[in-house]
């Protein structure tokens, strides 16, 4: 018999109002209205632009009834109650105009880590974990410092302290919204010993040198036709204006100062982007410098080692 999901048990003559609907017919008016969205413009930098797809609609469903996403299939014909439609065919809504599903659920998994986000940060996305994986690389176990330049969600930071407990990481932005949310997903995670630092860049690091520096800046140029597209995320985080390569070229041109002999700096960049970047690095003195592919195949990270 079907049964209200509103109840923590099954009333056993429950008869749906209006207003209510069965979890399968929502789930599947849910699905149909999130494929009629239309998809996102390309991005000549290649940065993700989500569509909504059909496993969000069950995503939105899973997170307005606090149930998993296998619950939906095993009791496809309970009725959801009139409160839960309504809430959920507003998120929908909301998906199909651009939201971040990220923003709509407030959790986006990053390095197999839950890290809470909201629109004061930038969605993390799967590519930017080539960046992790390359400071894992870079630098052998043991004790070492290194910091994450603009850290927003804290992303980076955070899956390097789990990574590596030995290592000291600090990690800085400018927004204080940002460090906020970084905060709590380090405490939330249990890798509160990360050192938090608010300022633009390398500003706040003073006259300290690490043995590696990494960070994902703005690199959308403001003309990209796919700006508009993700105008719910923080255009400070998107983009650094005319000059796709504004903030890339600053961190290179400041970060030797800041990097111990030997030290490495890995940055992210767009996919048109890495034959400037390494230009850049080249030109600042960094030596073996080498560019990475992402999974899709764009040229996403490169990297360079200050010499001894």
């Amino acid at each position: 018999m079907p049964h209200n999901l509103s109840e923590p048990t099954p009333p056993q003559d429950r008869a749906a109002i209006p207003g209510d609907a069965v979890l399968k017919d929502l789930l599947e008016r849910g699905r149909a209205r999130l494929a009629a969205a239309s998809a996102p413009p390309a991005s000549r930098a290649g940065v993700r632009v989500e569509a909504p797809g059909r496993l969000d609609a069950e995503v939105l469903l899973s997170h307005v009834l606090r149930r998993p996403r296998s619950h939906l299939l095993a009791h496809a014909e309970d009725i959801v109650p009139a409160v839960a439609v309504a809430t959920y065919g507003a998120l929908l809504e909301r998906a199909a105009a651009g939201e971040p599903l990220a923003y709509l659920t407030g959790e986006r998994e990053f390095w197999s880590l839950p890290l809470q986000v909201c629109p004061a940060v930038l969605v993390p996305r799967p590519e930017t974990e080539l960046a992790v994986e390359r400071c894992l690389e870079l630098l052998p176990d043991g004790p070492r410092r290194v910091c994450d330049l603009g850290t927003g969600s804290g992303a980076i930071a955070c899956a390097l302290a789990v990574e590596r407990p030995a290592w000291h990481v600090s990690a800085t932005d400018s927004s204080a919204a940002a460090l906020h949310v970084a905060r709590a997903n380090a405490a939330r995670l249990g890798v509160a010993r990360i050192e938090f630092l608010q300022g633009d860049w390398l500003e706040p690091l003073g006259g300290q040198r690490f043995d590696l520096l990494v960070s994902n800046p703005p690199y959308v140029a403001a003309t990209d036709p796919a700006l508009p597209a993700l105008a719910c995320e923080p255009p400070v985080a998107l983009s650094p204006g005319p000059n796709a390569l504004a903030a890339l070229e600053k961190i290179i041109s400041l970060s030797p100062r800041h990097l111990l002999p030997g030290g490495c700096l890995v940055l992210e960049h767009g996919a048109d982007q890495g034959r400037a970047v390494e230009r850049a690095l080249v030109a600042a003195g960094y030596a073996h410098v080498r560019c990475h592919r992402d999974l899709a195949g764009h040229e996403r990270v490169s990297e360079g080692r200050r010499p001894p």
